[in-house]
């Protein structure tokens, strides 16, 4: 094995980029829904479809979801990314976000905290459990469903999420997602 040159080694921390920008909608009956900013966010089941995020104990939306068991991941795009970057370092204890960024709250079918009509997907969750880990507690919910924005539907019923402009996050700062380079399983396909 050839030796390590030519690298740096830093101390252990998080450089796992880029990752999704995506706002988590949320709210408790009867106040004003509240939209949080997260770039932990991923997959971690298909069958059955889960999702995680995680989220420091002292954000406002911690309790919020903590409390109902209930949060939308809303991806974000090129159209959103002022809006993503705002709900991030604003608190929902100081500022309306849905108003403030003129966001549209919508009833969403399976929670009862609102999704974001502006997000082109919708993935309504409900907590299943939450894992103390440090300075994140990590929400693992279950997908009850996946709302898409019928304008990126092609006529053969087909959701063209490549249209939608999402957005990455890496090392602070957000990016456009670019060209198409290969699809599951390419370098094993036969011509």
């Amino acid at each position: 094995m050839k030796e390590l040159e030519g690298k740096q080694t830093w101390r252990p921390g998080n450089m796992l980029y880029p990752l999704p920008a995506v706002m988590l909608s949320c709210g408790r009956p009867g106040e004003k829904p509240n939209i949080i900013t997260v770039a932990w966010a991923g997959t971690i089941c298909s069958d059955p479809a889960m999702v995680s995020v995680s989220i420091r104990p002292e954000r406002y939306s911690y309790d919020i979801i903590k409390e109902t068991k209930e949060f939308v991941i809303n991806l974000t795009t090129k159209d959103l990314v002022y809006a993503t970057d705002y709900c991030g370092v604003k608190s929902g204890r100081d500022v309306d976000k849905f108003k403030d960024m003129n966001l549209t709250a919508m009833s969403a079918t399976k929670v009862s905290c609102p999704l974001i009509e502006e997000s082109p997907v919708n993935i309504e969750c409900k907590v299943k459990e939450v894992v103390k880990l440090g300075s994140h507690d990590m929400f693992i919910a279950d997908v009850l469903a996946v709302d898409v924005s019928e304008k990126y539907m092609d006529e053969s019923g087909k959701f063209n999420l490549e249209n939608t402009d999402l957005l990455a996050y890496s090392h602070g700062e957000y990016f456009l997602l670019g060209e198409k380079l290969g699809k599951f399983g390419y370098s094993i396909k036969k011509n």
